[in-house]
């Protein structure tokens, strides 16, 4: 009796496990829905559209960008929603690994979302306009250490990556800047463009093409190495050595997504961002396409979440 019943178990696993093979290979069948945790108009949502359009045209299904903004909303939804492969979430880094160790989230990083794989490597550059009369990072820390209270800063919001890389540097460089936080990356580089706030750290998806019109001027670029498209900004890692992390933006499905659907997701999305159209286009705005393997894409998020950790706890950081 114990031995028939412990061939039905098999047979019936192996049974589901060649029905969810199937469904893999006839995944999508129906519309995709990728969730942008920012407004329109921002770094994500032009890499996330970018995307969507090119899976668009491998799958003849549709791919709905939906931008939920606002902390933790739009993962949340992602981890709540049926683990088909069918919701997906598209984010950078820092808030996704660094979120959860500033306030409470209503789920578990590490546990809840699988990363289906690294879409980009990210660097970051601190601007300023021309008008701001600031010409250097150097010139910088010495008008921030004259008039401590003067200058400020814009970022995507609470907790956001643009607020935690300047939180850090400010605390390197032994200066002080006002935070002014914003509702999504666009809405803070338009303040910054504007004249509103003095300067912002962004992707430089999102700089570059300002930068190359004159309408802003980089200072500093996170990293190790001169940017090509950001000539004169100093590498970060060259004034503080070992504290850059890089930056990066992924694509994650809930964890209980079926393993060989999240295999197809991640092999269709790496042929989409290494293609020449969307890989050129990356590199146009200052990103390196990446498209790592499930595996390690999960060794590179655990990896951020420790690293990060440890520098949100030493620099006393906070989302507030």
């Amino acid at each position: 009796m114990k031995r028939t019943f412990a061939v039905l178990v098999t047979l019936f696993t192996l049974m589901a496990g060649a029905t969810t093979a199937v469904l893999a290979q006839d995944f999508p069948s129906r519309p995709v829905r990728l969730v942008v945790p920012f407004p329109p108009g921002g770094p994500l949502d032009i890499a996330g559209r970018l995307i969507g359009q090119h899976l668009q045209q491998l799958w003849g299904q549709s791919v709905i960008v939906e931008n939920k903004a606002g902390g933790t909303i739009g993962p949340d939804y992602v981890v709540k929603s049926t683990p088909d492969g069918y919701t997906l979430l598209i984010i950078s880094s820092t808030p996704l690994v660094t979120s959860p160790q500033l306030q409470k989230a209503p789920y578990d990083v590490l546990k809840d979302l699988v990363g289906v794989t690294q879409t980009t490597l990210l660097t970051y550059a601190l601007v300023v306009t021309p008008k701001s009369g600031i010409n250097s990072f150097q010139d910088l820390v010495d008008q921030a250490r004259k008039a401590p209270d003067r200058l400020n800063y814009a970022s995507a919001g609470n907790g956001s990556g643009q607020h935690l890389y300047v939180e850090l540097l400010k605390s390197v460089a032994n200066i002080n800047l006002t935070h002014v936080p914003y509702k999504g990356a666009g809405p803070a580089l338009q303040g910054v463009m504007s004249g509103d706030v003095d300067m912002m750290l962004d992707v430089t998806v999102a700089v570059v093409p300002l930068v190359r019109s004159g309408k802003a001027r980089a200072l500093l670029v996170t990293g190790s190495k001169p940017l090509e498209q950001l000539p004169g900004a100093v590498p970060f890692d060259n004034l503080f050595p070992d504290l850059g992390i890089p930056g990066w933006h992924g694509i994650f499905a809930p964890a209980a997504t079926p393993r060989p659907v999240v295999e197809k997701l991640a092999r269709d999305i790496r042929q989409v961002v290494l293609s020449p159209a969307v890989s050129t286009r990356f590199r146009e705005l200052g990103v390196a396409p990446s498209g790592v393997s499930t595996a390690d894409f999960d060794a590179i998020v655990r990896r951020d979440y420790a690293r990060w950790g440890e520098i949100i706890r030493k620099n006393n950081l906070r989302a507030d």
